[in-house]
């Protein structure tokens, strides 16, 4: 079951760029008991969700890189900040409630949904990804408070960080998508350490996980380069709002 589930996230990383931890923390905490093949916690979750995201995205990342769809300048920016942001939340969230980090996770989700309501002018063709410009103050005051949140919920953030980059910062999709999966690399492997390092990622379970992850990854990337950008985005913002409403109703519920 973790493997095929880590096939499916690593499918929507590879093809969004989102890592596949906003499905994938729904899932894992669902589906076993439907299933009835066991139950995991909140924190064994984030754990599990922070090593998908984070052999994800080194796999889909390889991808996007050959399509010259990522910015080198971008992704040491907002990798860096975050970076920091995730570490420090991956090692608080040892002390924080498992209601806490489903409230935290539900408002990230909430917030990217309402982001990507928003419409998107999208620029004419980049033939350089490193040559795109953009706020860089911004591009490291935002990832470093995202990257807080993040890391206590066990998320790499694209699913936050690629509406940020799309209606903040002035990303075009393609390159939003493929830069973000470096970005979400950079994230889940601070998060990730900081969560080894505190006992909260389940070894075995996570190595079925990650397994899956990186095959779907290579699947999903193919996917993406070949999907014209306005469905990307629409594939994108359907997914994180369904996600939203799911998180919001089991917390209101």
């Amino acid at each position: 079951m973790l493997f095929n589930l880590g096939f499916l996230g690593g499918i929507l990383s590879g093809w969004l760029g989102i890592g596949g931890g906003i499905v994938m923390a729904p899932l894992l905490l669902y589906a076993p008991a439907l299933l009835d093949v066991g139950q995991l916690t909140m924190k064994e979750v984030a754990g599990l969700t922070m090593a998908q995201g984070f052999f994800a995205a080194l796999s889909g990342g390889i991808v996007h890189k050959r399509h010259g769809a990522v910015c080198k300048k971008l992704i040491l920016y907002m990798g860096s900040s975050i970076l920091v942001g995730s570490f420090i939340g991956s090692v608080m969230s040892r002390f924080a409630p498992a209601e806490l980090l489903k409230g935290v996770f539900a408002a990230l989700a909430l917030a990217a949904a309402g982001l990507m309501l928003f419409p998107k002018a999208e620029r004419g063709a980049v033939k350089d990804a490193d040559a795109v410009e953009f706020d860089r103050g911004l591009a490291l005051l935002i990832p470093l408070i995202l990257g807080f949140f993040l890391g206590m919920v066990g998320q790499a953030g694209a699913f936050i960080l690629i509406p940020v980059m799309l209606y903040v910062l002035k990303i075009p999709t393609r390159i939003a998508i493929g830069s973000s999966l470096g970005i979400v690399f950079l994230s889940a492997s601070a998060g990730l350490f900081g969560k080894l390092i505190t006992g909260q990622v389940p070894l075995l379970q996570a190595a079925a996980l990650v397994l899956g992850a990186f095959v779907g990854a290579q699947v999903g990337s193919y996917l993406s380069v070949r999907t014209e950008t306005r469905t990307l985005r629409r594939a994108l913002a359907s997914l994180i709002a369904l996600v939203a409403i799911g998180m919001g109703y089991e917390l209101l519920g």
